[in-house]
This record gives structure tokens, C-alpha cells and sequence, in this order.
């Protein structure tokens, strides 16, 4: 038999070092010669038989070399459909299709717009995808390596032996791929690379749509084609629900600690289970919005999920793909948008993560001085780099589209917009003006905004960015980064250090309180008091409160009342709703048990309130991110810790009056300037009984004078509570 294959050929497949595989094994002709051969490579086997479509045997493959190296003259004839008859080393047969014998599933334009770095829909190829070809069910491969020597997959159908399921490499975009047929969904595997140096890595899949629950690696196959959505309505609507003039009041969840289960109270509750219990809770509470700490894959529990090892792989911890869907469907149903936050700052180092991943540094940038993030261990992303930026806009998109996510709250935005971000001298690179500005950074960012505002109509993008960036909510149009809103960080950290301070210091503090209205409207705001506000040894919301256990109660009441009326869109994370005592620990439940006791209820009622009256007065939601929304009226009061201002709407009729005050004292016969001399009636009072309050409150109808206050034409008598906020609305 005419043997065209050289022993050093055949020796580089055996052991895993041949850099095309595809050239030597399956079906095809030698260069030089009309005679078609069959090759093929399987370990621990005893023989390979040739059989046809029509179950026709060609018979007994050669065995060249006893590791399992097979060959078959066939002569000159034309290619056809055959499938292998393999018995194993146990002596075991089974039929098994030729995975060398099927085409590439990359096409010439994915090629080109994967090599281009501008595949938006990139996970639709790569990953692993459920599949048929030529009547063949199997699952098709594929992965983005361009500096490896040679890429497999692994997995239990192939002994995890990286020299059998070699894959193709396409050149111009670096990216390998193999159809393997008799395997499907639920198949764990992972990709072992061998890099030019001859080293031989384990990843998990980059685009792996689920993986095994941790402390295990794996990619599970999985197949979204599967769950039928219910949220026809919602989606359709969605856009009118996310305009800037429409009631935004979200609940943080961290899914790990909301609630738990089982006898010692440490298993978590699936998806399915926290859309039974979550969604009637943060609908009953009047929030508008839900949002999760980051749901993409983490090895590290106590990263909270911000050190994400699978950028498109929803955490396993929980359930499957389709119960996170089945979970965001039920929010939808009833009303609640959606929002995840995203972390496309850094990843972890974790082995078989994207560091390093074939043998180079792919994903992250080489030099220390931009690719380490020294505060949290970790990786940065290269920017610079387009396959880069499009495997992190091709994530941002798969999850608003796949999942439905109505929004991305984006994570560590100020360290990726600085070179310099927690570094000293001589630890970061100037860019190419000498400035510290990341320029692939600011790129990238503004490139995810626009794909996200011109292809998903009705989500938005929130920064969480803490520096005095401008224009981190504008257009980019306008040279804006392009989100839709930003967290008020300045507000958050002037106002709870105000409110930490005894009331009788107040007083000299009392700038605190009234600073943020000097820039309210230089971006589309969210006021946040977040899971970072209660960790590390910052104590509860509670706990930051000074006074004995009711002035506590009364100061927090107090101040949500202040959140709620201030412009901007409101934040509340997890527990702060009903005062939870300690600070948030990730790994146990709320202590939901607190609502046993009046204050703790109180407190939840009040919040469920305020989200209720904030939702039914557009004057405090239609103008958020405009002066025109808010006047003063009474702001320098800081011997009475008292202010007082306007919330407007639309109409010129519609507004709001807000009292806040940050003591003890009840201030009887207060004077208040008003533009309207009409009546006006006390909508909410923060020291309510129901809110276990002292019950001081106005009763009935209050009338404006005349005789100009506070520059106003007309003035107001009212009592104001001691630590309270109370709500005035004109009645005619």
C-alpha cells in the first residue's frame, strides 16, 4: 500500500505537536496522487472498520503505529458519507462518525468579522453550539487562540486526551473549530492549548454558555434554543418604561444572601425559587427595578461575583440558563425591569480563565503597569485591542438580547478610565500625549453605549464612577461616554457622613447636606446607598445612625425621605429597606426574622411608602436631570438642621413640597415660603406611628398667607416632626 505519510507526520499527530491536523486525517487526497485515503487517529483502540452510508463494509483500516494510528487505501474514487466501526481497547464496538470528515462551522464571513474584531453576534460561533450536519447530531466548537500550537477539546468523551479531537485553525482570524457528532447537551469539556513553547493549558470555554458549579471548571454544553418567553408585552413596552422621566427605584440583590435555606440556613435558593419569593417581595415594596450583583460566572464566592471567569456563562451556582431566563420572565411579567451589573474592568487569574490563555497574553495587557490591577489581584482587559473589545461588546449585547436584561450597571468605571487608577509614580504608562486619560478605554466604552442604545431599544447603561469625569451620562455625540445614568457617589459619601454626625453637630456640617444640588444636573444621577455602603467594617445603615435605638430608627426614616425626595433616581440595597442591625455578610440570609419587631416593620413600611408616593407624583420623577425640577426654599437653616424645598412636573401645577429635619426638636409654627396660596395637605410624614414614629403629624388641610417668606409670595405654617421628612402637596 502506497503510503504518502511521513513517520515524523504522523508521529507530530500522535503527540499532539501536528499544527493542522485536518491535512493528514479524515477523507481526501494526498497532494500528488489521484488515490484517496482514509486516516485516522484513536487511542486505545484494537481496529477500525470502514463502513459506508448503506452499512456496506470497506473494511480493516491499517494500523500504522500501535498508539492508535489507522490508514485505508480506498483507490481512486470519488468522497462519500462513511462512518467509522471502532473497537476499543476492552473490546467494546461502536459506531462513531469520522469527526475529521466534516466542514468548518466558521464561514468566510465570520472569518472576516471575527478577524476584524467586529462579530457582534461572536457567541453565536464560537462556544459550543447543539447542532447537525449531514443528518449527524454532535456539538461544533469553537475558540479564539491565534498564538497557540494547537487547540483541542476535551472532555469524558474522549478521556480528556488533548492529541484526539484536534481542531482547525483558521489563520486570518485565529480562531479554531471541530464539529464532534454523538455528543450533546449537557457534555462538561474545556479546550487544552498548547502553547509555542510546548506547554500544555486547561481553559474553560471564554464563550461557554454554563459551567460546572464550582470548586470544578468545566464548560457544560448547553443549548439556548430551548425556553419560549412570556414577556412579549413587557419587551415590546420596554422603551416607554426606561425614558429618563419615568419612576426608577431599584432594589440591589445579592442573589448568594437574599434569602437561604435548608437547616443551617447555608443553601442557596435557586433561580426559580428566588423568582417565587423575590419577585411578589420587590413588587409589594413598590420597586420599580431589580437589580443583581453580577450573575456571569465566578469561581470565588466572596468576589460577590466581580471577578467574572465566564463572560457569557450565567453562575451555575443557582441553576441553569433557562431558570436565570425563567427568573427575569417572572420580573417582566409582573412589571420590574431588570438590571446586571457587568464587569468588563478585570478578570481573575484563575488557571483556567482567560490569563494567558493560549500561551501569550491574549486578553490582558503584557505590561504590569496596564494589565495588573494591584488592589484586587487581577487582570486588566487590552483594550487597544479589537478582538478584545468585541468579545466585551458581543457580552454586553448577549445578555440584553439573550436574557433580556433591561440593564447593564457597569462596575469600576473610574479604574478603567485612568492609567493612573490606585497607582504611584512610576507604576503606570502615560498615553501617547502624556496624559493619564486610557484612551482604548474611553473608545471601547463609548462603542459598547452606542451598540447597546442603537440595537436594544429600551435598556440602558449606568456607570458606577466615582471621579469628576465629565460627561460620563451624555451622548457621545456630544463627546460623552455615552451611559444613560451615573451613580452620585459625591452625594452618597457628603450626606451619610451629615447624617452620621450627633444632631447637635449638625449644624456646623450642614453644607454636607445641600452641596449636591451645585451639580445635580451635570449628569442623569442615581442616588445609591449600595451593598458597598454596609461591608468592610462600615457597619448597617442602622448602625451609622447616631441616638439611642429610636432616634436611630427616626434619623434613617428621615433620611430615606430625603433620598426619595431629592432629584435623581433612587438605589437601596438589599436589607436597608427595613434596617437590617449588622452589615451585610455575604454568606448567610437577611435577618429577615427583625420584622418580627415594630421598629424593624416600621421601617419597611416606610420605605414601601415612600416608593408608593414617589411612584404616584410625577413631580418627583418626570424632571430628575434639569434645574427646572427643583427650587429651594429654604436652605441655610443649619442652626435648625432644617430645609425644605420644591419638587416640580411637568405641569406647572404639579409639585411637591419637602421639609426635612435633621434633629430631635419638634419645630411648632414653622414658616414656610410657598408660590400658591391655596391649601395643601401632608401626603407623608416619616415620623408616622405606622413607621413606629412619635405620630406627630398636620392635621387636615393647611392654608397658605399672604406675606412673602423665604422669598416666596405666600407662607406656610406648619409643625415639623423631630427627625422627620414630611411631604406637602397642594390641594385646590
Amino acid at each position: 500500500m502506497e503510503n504518502l505519510l511521513s513517520k515524523e507526520e504522523m508521529n507530530a499527530i500522535i503527540n499532539g505537536d501536528h499544527g493542522n491536523v485536518f491535512s493528514v486525517l479524515g477523507i481526501h487526497k494526498d497532494k500528488g496522487s489521484k488515490e484517496v485515503f482514509i486516516r485516522v487517529y484513536e487511542p486505545r483502540s484494537n481496529s477500525i472498520e470502514i463502513i459506508k452510508k448503506d452499512g456496506t463494509s470497506l473494511g480493516l483500516m491499517s494500523k500504522l503505529d500501535e498508539r492508535g494510528f489507522y490508514q485505508i487505501n480506498l483507490g481512486a474514487v470519488e468522497n462519500f458519507e462513511y462512518f467509522l466501526r471502532i473497537e476499543n481497547d476492552q473490546g467494546h464496538k461502536f459506531d462513531q462518525a469520522d469527526i475529521y470528515s466534516f466542514p468548518a462551522t466558521i464561514g468566510d464571513i465570520d472569518v472576516y468579522l471575527l478577524a476584524e474584531g467586529n462579530h457582534l453576534e461572536m457567541y453565536k460561533k464560537l462556544g459550543a453550539h447543539v447542532m447537525e450536519i449531514n443528518g449527524v447530531k454532535g456539538v461544533a466548537f469553537a475558540v479564539w487562540a491565534p498564538n497557540a500550537k494547537r487547540v483541542s477539546v476535551i472532555g469524558n468523551f474522549n478521556n480528556w486526551d488533548g492529541r484526539v479531537n484536534v481542531m482547525r485553525k483558521h489563520p486570518t482570524c485565529g480562531v479554531w473549530d471541530i464539529f464532534i457528532p454523538g455528543i450533546g447537551e449537557g457534555e462538561i469539556y474545556k479546550f487544552e492549548v498548547k502553547t509555542q513553547e510546548n506547554y500544555i493549558l486547561t481553559k474553560s470555554d471564554p464563550v461557554g454558555f454554563w459551567s460546572e458549579v464550582r470548586p470544578k471548571t468545566a464548560s457544560v454544553v448547553y443549548d439556548l434554543n430551548h425556553y419560549i418567553w412570556d414577556d412579549n408585552n413587557w419587551m415590546q413596552h420596554r422603551e416607554e418604561t426606561c425614558t429618563f422621566d419615568k419612576p426608577m427605584s431599584i432594589y440591589e440583590v445579592h442573589m448568594g444572601s437574599w434569602r437561604r435555606k435548608g437547616k443551617d440556613g447555608k443553601e442557596f435558593l435557586t433561580y426559580r425559587e428566588m423568582a417565587d419569593y423575590l419577585v411578589p417581595y420587590v413588587s409589594n415594596m413598590g420597586f420599580t427595578h431589580v437589580e443583581f450583583l453580577p450573575l456571569a460566572e465566578h469561581p470565588l464566592d466572596c468576589s460577590w461575583g466581580y471577578q467574572v471567569i465566564g463572560m457569557f456563562a450565567p453562575t451555575s451556582r443557582f441553576g441553569t440558563p433557562d431558570d436565570l431566563r425563567y427568573m427575569i420572565d417572572k420580573f417582566h411579567q409582573a412589571g420590574i425591569a431588570v438590571i446586571m451589573d457587568w464587569v468588563p474592568a478585570h478578570f481573575p487569574k484563575d488557571a483556567h480563565g482567560l490569563i494567558e490563555f493560549d500561551g501569550t497574553h491574549l486578553y490582558e495587557h503584557a505590561d504590569p503597569r496596564k494589565g495588573e490591577h494591584l488592589d484586587w489581584g487581577t487582570k486588566i482587559y487590552n483594550y487597544g485591542r479589537t478582538e478584545v473589545c468585541n468579545f466585551l461588546c458581543a457580552s454586553a449585547l448577549y445578555w440584553l438580547k439573550e436574557y433580556h436584561i433591561d440593564g447593564l450597571r457597569v462596575d469600576a468605571v473610574a479604574s478603567m478610565l485612568y492609567l493612573d487608577y490606585s497607582r504611584k509614580n512610576g507604576e503606570w504608562i502615560p498615553n501617547v500625549y502624556g496624559g493619564n486619560e486610557n484612551i482604548e478605554a474611553i473608545a471601547f466604552l463609548r462603542k459598547m453605549n452606542e451598540l447597546v442604545y442603537s440595537q436594544c431599544k429600551g435598556a440602558n447603561t449606568c456607570a458606577e464612577e466615582s471621579t469628576a469625569w465629565p460627561m460620563v451620562s451624555r451622548p457621545t455625540s456630544m463627546g460623552g461616554l455615552g451611559f444613560g445614568y451615573k451613580w452620585n457617589m459625591g452625594w452618597m459619601n457628603d450626606t451619610l457622613r451629615y447624617i452620621s454626625h450627633e444632631p447637635i453637630h449638625r449644624k456646623y456640617h450642614h453644607g454636607m447636606l445641600t452641596f449636591g444640588l451645585l451639580y445635580a444636573f451635570n449628569e442623569n444621577f442615581i442616588l445609591p446607598i449600595s451593598h458597598d455602603e454596609v461591608v468592610h467594617g462600615k457597619g448597617s445603615m442602622l448602625s451609622k445612625m447616631p441616638g439611642d435605638e429610636w432616634q436611630k430608627f427616626a434619623n434613617l426614616r428621615a433620611y430615606y425621605g430625603f433620598m426619595f425626595t431629592h432629584p435623581g433616581k433612587k438605589l437601596l440595597f438589599q436589607g436597608c429597606e427595613f434596617g437590617q442591625d449588622w452589615e451585610w455578610n455575604s454568606e448567610e440570609s437577611l435577618r429577615w426574622h427583625l420584622l418580627e419587631y415594630p421598629m424593624y416593620k416600621g421601617m419597611q413600611n416606610c420605605v414601601r411608602d415612600l416608593n408608593l408616593m414617589y411612584k404616584g407624583n410625577p413631580a418627583f420623577y418626570e424632571i430628575d436631570f434639569d434645574y427646572r425640577g427643583f427650587e429651594w426654599i429654604e436652605h441655610s437653616n443649619a442652626d435648625d438642621s432644617i430645609i425644605s424645598y420644591i419638587r416640580k412636573g411637568y405641569h406647572p401645577s404639579d409639585y411637591m413640597i419637602v421639609v426635612c429635619n435633621f434633629t430631635p426638636v419638634v419645630r411648632q409654627g414653622h414658616k414656610i415660603g410657598v408660590n400658591e396660596k391655596c391649601k395643601f395637605q401632608e401626603i407623608f410624614n416619616s415620623d408616622d406611628k405606622n413607621y413606629w414614629g412619635s405620630g406627630v403629624k398636620n392635621e387636615g388641610l393647611l392654608e397658605a398667607h399672604d406675606g412673602e417668606w423665604n422669598c416666596k409670595p405666600y407662607n406656610l405654617e406648619i409643625t415639623v416632626p423631630p427627625l422627620s421628612t414630611i411631604v406637602l402637596k397642594p390641594i385646590r
